[in-house]
């Protein structure tokens, strides 16, 4: 006599409503506690912090990067600040470090000063690396060890290019060079003549000064002071020579 077989019952069906019911809440969630962060003041700058700027104040970097104590910390990359503050005349390099909570730190990198410009009235004005003369905050820099521009033209673009040269130079380089004034001829356009504080004459030109420099620092520490020429021929005479004159028109 057979056995009947007991019904086997379904497995009850998972109501997907509820899962539904809990993705959509877990996400109001999320919503909620964003909404309540980003307008808490955990979320705002509290502080902005700008490292090494002497030529650039700090309101002008500040103005720059356009971040403000209560401006949203997440509003504003750090690239994005970078680019701005990089705007200015003065920077060569920023770098932005943001630090949670709500510190925004700007640190800033300058064109080095490679000499001053010195003004018919007397005031001296820094001239960058980049070609760029700033007149602010002067007052309290060093300029011993640096040239002084005289004789020169707003505009001069010989000028520019003087100051871009200046920055190719090592500063130890450049400490003996004292006034650079315009001394253009009809073969050297670019021509210059600098007086050193060792009491030397040098005449030579803007294209090559980087590449004589090495050279002319060897003759000033080895010789007496005198008239030293840098073009296509390197000269020197010394002042008690009679041979100045001469040296002269050559140099022409």
């Amino acid at each position: 006599m057979s056995e009947n077989m007991p019904v086997l019952k379904e497995p009850a069906k998972k109501r997907r409503g509820s899962r539904k019911l809990l993705i959509v809440l877990f996400l109001l969630f999320l919503v909620l506690l964003a909404v309540l962060f980003f307008n808490s003041s955990i979320s705002k700058i509290e502080e902005v912090q700008i490292v090494g700027a002497k030529l650039a104040t700090n309101a002008e970097v500040a103005g720059a990067a356009a971040v403000a104590a209560g401006d949203a910390f997440f509003g504003t990359t750090s690239s994005t600040i970078e680019k701005r503050v990089e705007k200015l005349p003065q920077v060569e390099q920023a770098t932005v470090n943001k630090v949670f909570p709500g510190v925004v730190q700007i640190t800033v990198q300058e064109y080095p000063i490679v000499a001053f410009e010195l003004s018919p009235k007397g005031e001296l004005t820094a001239l960058l690396s980049n070609g760029t003369s700033i007149a602010s905050k002067i007052e309290a820099m060093l300029v011993a060890d640096k040239p002084v521009l005289t004789g020169w033209a707003a505009k001069d673009k010989v000028k520019v290019s003087l100051m871009k040269q200046l920055g190719k130079i090592p500063v130890k380089q450049l400490s003996d060079l004292s006034e650079i004034i315009p001394d253009p001829s009809k073969a050297y356009p670019d021509r210059i003549k600098i007086y050193t504080r060792t009491k030397f004459e040098v005449i030579t030109s803007v294209a090559v000064l980087p590449e004589k420099i090495e050279a002319l620092n060897a003759v000033i520490e080895t010789q007496e002071p005198g008239r030293i020429t840098m073009l296509l021929a390197d000269t020197y005479v010394p002042f008690n020579s009679g041979n100045l004159e001469d040296e002269e028109s050559d140099s022409e």
